[in-house]
Formats: structure tokens, sequence, C-alpha cells
């Protein structure tokens, strides 16, 4: 936008790089050019300002396919100025000479005739195709049509405009159709979907065989093993008592060995002991055969009387004394006189 100074009865206008400046007083063209700057009077001017920067318009339009499908096309197209003053002669660019805007909407105009010239290039192109078809084309096939179409339309080229670049964003159907074309994909991938939880579940049911398979192998194989180890574990004990029995029978029988050690060793200590009491007794048999019988009976009497406690009363009689005495002198002496023979 223009910048307009006002000062008495001059008023003064500093363009924009951006711009170009057509001035024109009492009808004629006084002068043109980009970013100009001058004085002029406002009674007998007429000021055009077309900016000759590229521009972007935004276009959403809808369409129908051969199957009377709608679909809508949304893109942007890049134009710029290319002769201003032929686009000056066609929309009026005419600025106010108080505050330097636009009096009539000029852009807009020109955004309005791309958008129809635009939705029209692009229903030539999908309108003898079904809807599945236009949506397969993707977006470079009606982006090269919208573009050859305005490039080659005579009506902008006398106008001074020059198209840049077109880009589309999207073409969609209705959300109703949108939905419906997306089910057979959505079903199959369900499908595929399922397929793939079946085929886990039965890989899952699978391994969980495997595995049961495996721990029933284990079992067996442990409880065979713990048979083996049951088997070896009383093979071991039946060795142990046997040998433990037979170290019992060896201890018993050396216990019973010498047993019978000691028993023949006591028996022969006793055989001799009685038989060294028989031969004393022997000899003393034989001391006692020749004794008279009243050294006998005074002998027994002293063994007798050796073995009393205590005696309460004795009488003794000359008439037994003297005799006993007697013998018994008689006794000695021949037992002292045997003895010296010896």
């Amino acid at each position: 936008m223009a910048d307009i100074t006002r000062i008495l009865f001059f008023r003064h206008l500093r363009g924009e790089q951006s711009s170009h400046i057509l001035h024109y007083a009492n009808g004629r063209l006084v002068r043109e050019g980009r970013g100009l700057s001058f004085w002029f009077l406002p009674l007998s001017a007429s000021i055009a300002e077309v900016p000759i920067d590229d521009r972007e318009q935004a276009f959403l339009f809808r369409g129908r396919t051969i199957d009377f499908q709608e679909f809508s096309v949304q893109g942007v197209i890049t134009y710029r100025v290319a002769d201003p003053a032929k686009v000056a002669q066609r929309v009026d660019f005419t600025i106010d000479l108080k505050e330097g805007r636009f009096l009539k909407t000029p852009i807009e105009k020109l955004s309005l005739q791309l958008t129809q010239l635009a939705q029209q290039f692009a229903e030539s192109c999908t309108a003898h195709l079904d809807i599945r078809r236009v949506l397969d084309l993707g977006f470079d096939d009606v982006r090269n049509a919208i573009r050859d179409g305005l490039d080659t339309d005579e009506g902008l080229a006398d106008a001074g405009l020059a198209i840049v670049s077109v880009r589309i964003s999207a073409i969609r159907p209705t959300a109703e159709l949108d939905k419906a074309l997306q089910m057979p994909t959505r079903e199959k991938i369900q499908e595929q979907s399922d397929l793939a939880t079946f085929q886990r579940r039965a890989q899952a049911v699978q391994n969980e065989r495997a595995i049961a398979e495996n721990e029933l192998k284990n079992r067996i194989e442990l409880s065979r093993r713990e048979e083996e180890l049951i088997g070896q574990e009383g093979t071991n004990r039946r060795r142990e008592a046997s040998e433990e029995l037979e170290a019992r029978r060896i201890q018993v029988d050396g216990s019973a060995e010498l047993s019978r050690v000691e028993a023949r060793a006591d028996a022969d200590g006793i055989e001799m002991l009685e038989n060294a009491k028989i031969d004393a007794e022997k000899a003393r048999m034989e001391i006692y055969r020749d004794l008279p019988t009243q050294v006998m009976m005074g002998l027994a009497a002293r063994e007798f009387a050796g073995k009393l406690k205590r005696i309460d009363h004795l009488n003794l009689s000359p008439e037994l004394f003297g005799p006993m005495l007697t013998d018994l002198i008689e006794a000695g002496t021949r037992r002292l006189e045997t003895a010296e023979a010896k």
C-alpha cells in the first residue's frame, strides 16, 4: 500500500518496491514504474498501484466424477503480475488519494478468476473418471492438468498474469464415501490381523504343547532317575547291612573264640588247681593213712575246733587226754624220722 502525505494543495506519494505505480493526469498516463515517489495534485490525478510480487491463492472446490460421487480438491496457486499495464486495463487497481488504499477489491477478483479456472481444468481432468480412478490418479495428474490449463489460457496471458506454480495438498471424497472406500482395506487389514492372531494363538498352543511334552519327558526322566536312585540306595543299604552283619559275625566269632580260649584256659587252670588239690589231698591222705586212730581224732578235733565260732563248754578227762597226747608225740616223732630218711 502506497504512503500518501498531504501538504496544502499538494500531495506526495511514496510507492513500495513490490508495487508498480501508474499515474494518470487528465486521462493521460503521466508516469509509471516500480516504487515511484512524486508530488501530484489530487484534483486532476488518478493513480493505480499494481502489486508485482509473487502471491499465493489458496483454493478449495468440489468436483463430481462420472459415477456421481463428489470429491474436494485443495491446493495453492502461486502467481504474479507479468504486465502491470495490461492488468490495470482489465482490473481496477485505483487507490484512494487520501489513504492509499484500493477503492475496489482487485486482488480478490484475480483470486476468484484463478480459482474458477483451476476448478474448470480440474473437472475437465476428472469428469470422465470414476471416484476410484480419481483417487488413484494422485496429486500430480490433477496438478499438471491445472498448471497446463492456466499456462495455455489466453485470458490470463492477455490479462498480464503469469503462473509461478500450482500445488495440490489434498484430494478427498466425502466423509461417507471415504469411510465406504476404506472399509475393504480395513476389512482386509482386520482379516490379516485376525489371521496373525490365530497364527499367534496356534503357535502359542504349539509352544505350550511342546513345553508340556518337555515337562512330561523331564518328569519321566526324573522318575527313572529317582527309581535308579532308590534302587541304588537299596543296594547300598543291603550292602551296608551285609557288611555290618559280616562285621558282627566276625566280632561274635572273635568273641566266641576268645570266650572259648578263656574258658579253655580257665578249665586248664581249674584242672591244674584241682589236680594240685587232688595231689595234695592224696599226699595228705598218704600221711593220714599211717596215723593212729587217736591222732586222727585229734586232728579232726582241731579241724572241727577251727570251724567253730566259739566253745561254750569243754570237758577234758585224764583218760582221754593222756593217750591222745602220747599218740600225738609218737606221730610227730615218726613223721620227723620219715622226713629225715627221705
